[in-house]
């Protein structure tokens, strides 16, 4: 699997960029996908994903309300749409797909697994996201 991810740039404070991660692979409808971002020095942290499906999206609380995830197995692309950015949105962006099919689990489960890095096996190549305050 290959995940090329593109989008990224620079916006003002306040304004919208989407990224966007196309996969290879037959399969894409099965795996769920997860955007993530890692600031100089810290860890990767868990950004949003959404579910094989398209059913189940979660988010870190930092992001609520302003992101969006979405996706297109048509397309074999997921797709992050960033509104109201913050200066403190500035870093590069991964994202990453966990292809085990994720079936006859909890909701709570789910999303317990969506937001950790261990849990995804393939990943994008970083895009860089820089917000002017």
């Amino acid at each position: 699997v290959q995940l090329q991810a593109s989008g990224g740039g620079l916006v003002q404070a306040g304004g919208s960029l989407r990224l966007s991660c196309a996969a290879s692979g037959r399969t894409f409808s099965s795996y769920t996908m997860g955007w993530f971002r890692q600031a100089p020095g810290k860890e990767r942290e868990f950004v949003t994903a959404i579910s094989w499906s398209g059913g189940s999206t979660d988010y870190a609380d930092s992001v609520k309300g302003r992101f969006t995830i979405s996706r297109d197995n048509a397309k074999n692309t997921v797709y992050l749409q960033m509104n109201s950015l913050k200066a403190e949105d500035t870093t590069v962006y991964y994202c990453a797909a966990d292809v085990g099919l994720r079936i006859g689990i909890t909701i709570a489960l789910m999303k317990a697994k969506m937001r950790k890095t261990y849990e995804y096996e393939y990943w994008g190549q970083e895009t860089l996201v820089t917000v002017s305050s």
